[in-house]
């Protein structure tokens, strides 16, 4: 038996809660859902919208896989692209802080987007729904998601303004973790900088005020590993 609803396309609403409770239903005793549990066959009436994110660095995540509704928007294969390419500059900062507290908590997100309306490109508003999902190592890097926009797509690519967000608790009556820079761990970002030799560096000079550029230029100092 069919229903007819599985196929209306026009119901943002029914489609992000179809996606909402078909990862409810792949629950275990409460866990948070595997990568390996998602079937297409489970979300056929919302599969366009679909898509899957791995998690790459801290507030950062790649498409793995995508729907055609979400490469329409973008006029392009977005497969290995960075979900914040579908966000203007002024909103990645703010969206990679709620990415990345969906993975750390783990908890769901549901945000609300705008894209205004430009030559060739009439008005659109959309939602994206992020829910945390385990890779097969056990750990919270991967992400079932759902991008439903509303209006006429006309010049691609479309990128979007983050207008709202929702943070729900993964495990009902815990407490929702903010969003923050503060939740990417200093490790993950100081071990990429450290020198791989280190060294004791004497303070540099500093010219006296009113010092003449060929005073200023006689402060610089170089830096080298090179024994000579």
């Amino acid at each position: 038996m069919l229903h007819i609803a599985d196929f209306e396309t026009s119901q943002p609403g029914r489609i992000l809660r179809q996606m909402r409770d078909y990862w409810e239903g792949l629950r275990k005793d409460g866990t948070i859902p595997a990568r390996a549990d998602v079937e297409p066959r489970g979300i056929r009436g919302a599969l366009n919208h679909a898509f899957i994110l791995e998690r790459i660095a801290p507030g950062t995540a790649r498409f793995r896989l995508a729907g055609s509704h979400l490469i329409e928007t973008m006029g392009m294969e977005v497969r290995g692209m960075p979900i914040c390419s579908l966000l203007h500059t002024g909103s990645r900062g703010r969206f990679s802080d709620v990415l990345e507290s969906v993975f750390c908590a783990p908890q769901i997100a549901e945000l609300g987007l705008n894209s205004p309306a430009s030559y060739g490109r009439p008005a659109m508003a959309g939602q994206l729904l992020l829910l945390p999902l385990r890779s097969d190592l056990g750990d919270v890097t991967r992400a079932l998601g759902c991008f439903v926009v509303e209006g006429e797509i006309g010049q691609a690519p479309r990128r979007f303004d983050l207008t709202s967000e929702k943070l729900v608790p993964v495990q009902a009556g815990a407490k929702v973790m903010a969003p923050s820079a503060s939740l990417v761990p200093v490790g993950e970002i100081s071990g990429r900088w450290r020198a791989t030799t280190p060294r004791t560096e004497s303070p540099a000079p500093t010219p006296l005020p009113g010092a003449t550029p060929e005073q200023r230029r006689a402060a610089f100092r170089i830096i080298s590993d090179n024994p000579r």
